[in-house]
């Protein structure tokens, strides 16, 4: 296992690199760009994705919990218009 601490890496590229099984803990991807990475299985938790956009991706599966999703849209509609009205549904 190799370990990367208190680096700084910004404006980095990053080309061809297996992550598999890496944590990340405490490290800021503000601003990254992220194209053709596969992201299966992967856990996101106590993470921010204000103001990201995620674009041409494969969503099946995705499970989002104990979530803020005020101004998130999918495909231009808000999710909280969807949840509304989901539950007034049911």
């Amino acid at each position: 296992m190799k370990r990367i601490e208190n680096e700084d890496l910004r404006r980095s590229e990053i080309f061809n690199v297996n992550f598999s099984g890496t944590t990340f803990r405490d490290v800021s991807l503000e601003d990254a760009k992220f194209t053709d990475v596969n992201l299966a299985g992967a856990s996101l938790e106590d993470v921010s994705l204000a103001g990201a956009v995620i674009r041409n991706a494969n969503c099946s599966g995705v499970s989002i919990a104990d979530a803020r999703y005020d101004g998130m849209r999918i495909d231009g509609i808000l999710v909280t218009d969807l949840l509304d009205h989901y539950r007034s549904a049911n």
